[in-house]
């Protein structure tokens, strides 16, 4: 591991390519550094093994571009937003040193994504701690955001343009061959019409583009208001 400008943390491999990978993209393309934590092996999951799916998200963080990519082994379908685990969080969040942290959405179907997100919220909060009995010198970021794409009832607070990115987005994607392709019918509960992951993804982002004027786009949603410098430039018609 080492310092970036964003961090992105999730319960599962392929959980960041899903709801903000074409971002990821984008901020590296801007010049930003971009580093992921996986919370756990996706040890339990009904297709793959634990060393295909870190073989798989491997080559998916380099088609991101992250500089890189650490798997804890904090327990799949068996998170918890434990003290134990927050301390060994805030220790990763000490290293990377973020400016800004891109968290799960709060609520979910699977359990370990709303917990993953309570779980960084809170490791984010205690890493900048003075006298927490773990490694390195404190540290919070500026702010956190919430990838939304797995929620399907939620307004963002901002949708980020990712259509020059959404190619990378899908080769991010196609790394996980173990998880999305072959017969899918052990995840249709999640990805309908027999798992046709791509098909699902590309209408999201679709609609999400669609909303701010663009091709594609992820939906982001922060908990404080955000400041605007210029009302006369601001993006997005209203007519």
């Amino acid at each position: 591991m080492e310092q970036v400008d964003v961090l992105t943390i999730a319960a599962h491999p392929d959980d960041i390519e899903l709801t903000c990978a074409g971002t990821l993209c984008r901020m590296v393309a801007q010049g930003y550094s971009v580093g992921i934590l996986d919370l756990t092996q996706g040890e339990m999951g009904t297709r793959g093994t634990p060393e295909i799916r870190a073989q798989e998200a491997e080559a998916a963080s380099k088609a991101i571009g992250a500089r890189f990519r650490e798997r804890m082994n904090l327990g799949d379908s068996q998170l918890t937003a434990s003290i134990a685990n927050r301390m060994a969080v805030a220790r990763m969040i000490r290293i990377a040193r973020p400016r800004t942290v891109i968290l799960p959405y709060w609520e979910g179907r699977h359990p370990d994504h709303y917990t993953a997100s309570i779980l960084g919220y809170e490791a984010c909060y205690a890493a900048g701690l003075k006298r927490l009995p773990v490694d390195g010198e404190p540290h919070r970021p500026k702010k956190i955001l919430y990838a939304s794409m797995y929620y399907w009832d939620v307004n963002p607070s901002f949708i980020v343009d990712i259509s020059p990115f959404f190619s990378k987005k899908l080769e991010a994607i196609n790394c996980f061959a173990s998880q999305f392709t072959g017969d899918m019918r052990p995840i249709t509960e999640l990805y309908p019409a027999w798992g046709r992951v791509i098909d699902r993804v590309t209408t999201q982002c679709k609609y999400y583009g669609h909303v701010i004027g663009t091709e594609y786009g992820e939906p982001f949603v922060v908990k404080e208001p955000m400041a605007v410098d210029d009302i006369v430039t601001m993006p997005v018609d209203s007519i």
